[in-house]
């Protein structure tokens, strides 16, 4: 099949379908001498792989790794991946009824206690600690959690109010007056939490851009928030390491 082919059978893009071969996930059978991509059944068996993992939130670079391990098994992964999705569906079903529930409460039609207000919310894992730990290390992650523990909820309205104060402001240039002051914010708060040398702060803005689901959840505050909160983190971070 040719990639336009494959783009319209699986529904995505073209341009994606290039981006997975230029970065080596996903190489296809053929290329013919006028350049055409020609994909094989195991290449399409590969790409199912590569969509099921991405479903699941892994990011290309992991995704990559995994497939191109010599221990690699199709059918382990396929029976992996069947029950992390039945575990997210039940998760899924969960919130949808706290959903429909909270539809009628509102309207006054049934009452809600407290617990059933929160049916289905689970953060008992976190997806990014086993990506942290690797990074940073086991203390730095035990140490940044320990500090968790005590967050409250006048620090989670820190927290959304300091993303919706620089996305207020991402128009303007990264190393502004405005956009320095509120990213200091961040790195101040930033450290009642962990131990964030500027190095390593510069470092985290770039692992903003650089994990799409980091970008995800920092741009829902901004269309480009998190671009400008890499560049605005990179400026601080040179700054003031004297």
């Amino acid at each position: 099949m040719k990639v336009k082919e494959v783009a319209d059978l699986v529904g995505i893009s073209v341009r994606t379908l290039h981006h997975y071969h230029e970065i080596g996930l996903l190489i296809p059978e053929e290329t013919t001498e006028v350049g055409y991509r020609v994909y094989s059944d195991e290449n399409l068996e590969t790409l199912q792989q590569i969509l099921f993992f991405k479903e699941l939130d892994f990011p290309l670079k992991k995704i990559k790794e995994i497939i191109d391990r010599p221990s690699f098994d199709q059918r382990e992964a396929l029976e992996m991946h069947y029950k992390m999705l039945l575990e997210k569906r039940e998760r899924l079903n969960r919130m949808i009824d706290t959903v429909e529930k909270t539809i009628q409460y509102t309207k006054g039609e049934i009452d809600m206690s407290n617990e059933e207000k929160f049916a289905g919310f689970d953060f008992s894992h976190n997806p990014y600690e086993e990506e942290a730990r690797k990074r940073w290390g086991d203390q730095a992650v035990d140490q940044a959690n320990e500090k968790v523990k005590g967050f409250s909820e006048f620090d989670q309205e820190k927290f959304n109010q300091i993303y919706h104060d620089l996305a207020a402001i991402r128009h303007l240039a990264p190393a502004s007056p405005e956009a320095q002051a509120k990213i200091e914010d961040w790195y101040v708060y930033l450290n009642k939490f962990g131990n964030y040398s500027h190095e390593a702060f510069k470092n985290l803005g770039q692992m903003y851009v650089d994990d799409e689901r980091f970008t995800k959840n920092i741009d829902q505050f901004g269309a480009g928030l998190a671009e400008f909160m890499r560049d605005a983190m990179a400026i601080y971070a040179d700054r003031n390491k004297a």
